[in-house]
């Protein structure tokens, strides 16, 4: 029997019981759009960590002081003496202070104040909209200028120029000198678009804060990261003769940690969500059951005129298929479609669509029908004529 033919029975079988057929499919459809929705979720989630993390980029390193035992002040000179180690392209350390008070004219509104230096827009991944960044001369002057974020920008100035201005800072003006692009927060939490940044020395002689207790520092290649980091450990060892008091985060490994933490979770979910390819499996085999039953004295007929075992196995064998490829395609379609819906049912969540997914999802719900169509088939296939002729 040819190919075809074996299809056209198979489409004749399933028009004949078209409810009977939906109902078979469901657990397979819901198996196929389950694990492609859940997939795209994932690698949006992914996807979405990468892109956060853009912000400080994989080839930084940010020591922090705990404040705790001896290792609770840095200052500014000794740590940009390591500037000049093999392997280390920039240091920029940094104050900040959240929720200060900003003025302008009889505008009050509270921002992240960060007092820093000249490489800090570099490391952050910032661009500067007009104007000009901090310059070495800032510091060495400890001038009171400022750049600004966009949000802050948009608050107080609206539409207008805000170069040359000067806002309120902590009962200090400061004369805008440049204001950034819009970046969106990195993974510290803190937004440059509502940020107002000022020379490091500047800051620490009208906050009064001290000494430094944050610094970023960035290796000059991807190479050279760990090899930095453990400079930076011996050298903070040899400084407060301790190893508390104070950490070191790598970038790279906690992009690597999130994303594989992200990935494990995706994993449980689709093995979750393929144990309905399975029970959709189960009620194909279920439904074959019963349609050999039904169909004994028609395999009876068809084998006492000539019939092979083989064209029974087959026909049977591509029926099952049939129903489960079936389902496995309206699956993929409804996958697809709730994959691209979902961004707009929760915002907050991105989606990322693969094809090698979709693709596999479909080819192993037409697997399952194979699988679990393989015992009814060969059940009819082994009926013997002059029984199947009897049966009433």
């Amino acid at each position: 029997m040819r190919p075809w033919e074996l299809i056209q029975m198979a489409m004749a079988t399933v028009r004949a019981n078209p409810l009977r057929t939906i109902l078979t499919m469901l657990g397979v459809i819901i198996g196929v759009s389950s694990v492609i929705t859940l997939v795209s979720i994932g690698q949006g989630t992914s996807k979405a960590i990468e892109k956060q993390y853009e912000g400080l980029g994989t080839n930084l390193l940010t020591v922090n002081l705990l404040g705790n035992g001896r290792a609770t002040q840095l200052k500014y000179d000794e740590i940009m003496e390591l500037e000049g180690t093999s392997g280390i392209s920039g240091i920029a350390p940094t104050m900040t202070r959240a929720n200060t008070s900003i003025k302008f004219d009889r505008t009050t509104q509270t921002y992240s104040v960060i007092g820093t230096n000249d490489r800090y827009l570099d490391m952050q991944k910032g661009e500067v909209g007009t104007g000009r960044f901090l310059a070495p001369a800032d510091l060495d002057f400890r001038n009171h200028v400022a750049v600004i974020g966009t949000e802050v920008a948009a608050k107080f100035f609206g539409k207008e120029d805000p170069l040359n201005e000067e806002i309120n800072v902590n009962g200090y003006m400061y004369t805008i000198i440049g204001v950034l692009k819009s970046k969106g927060s990195n993974t510290s939490g803190t937004s440059l678009d509502s940020a107002v940044i000022v020379p490091l020395p500047t800051m620490s002689r009208d906050f009064k804060l001290g000494n430094i207790r944050s610094t970023y520092v960035e290796a000059a290649t991807g190479d050279d990261i760990s090899r930095v980091q453990a400079v930076l450990e011996r050298w903070l060892y040899n400084k407060f003769k301790s190893t508390t008091g104070y950490n070191i985060f790598n970038s790279s490994e906690l992009i690597s940690a999130r994303q594989a933490a992200s990935s494990t979770l995706t994993n449980q979910l689709v093995a979750v969500a393929a144990i309905s390819l399975l029970v959709g499996g189960i009620g194909i085999m279920n439904i074959m059951l019963v349609t050999v039953s039904e169909r004994t004295r028609e395999i009876g007929i068809r084998k006492s005129i000539g019939a092979k075992r083989r064209n029974i196995l087959l026909q049977f064998l591509v029926e099952a298929t049939l129903i489960s490829g079936m389902g496995g395609f309206i699956g993929l379609v409804v996958g697809v479609g709730l994959s691209l819906a979902w961004p707009y049912i929760n915002p907050s969540q991105t989606t990322s669509l693969s094809l090698n997914v979709g693709v596999y999802a479909f080819l192993f719900s037409a697997l399952v029908g194979v699988i679990f169509g393989l015992y009814p088939a060969n059940k009819a296939s082994k009926l013997k004529p002059i029984d199947a002729l009897r049966y009433d």
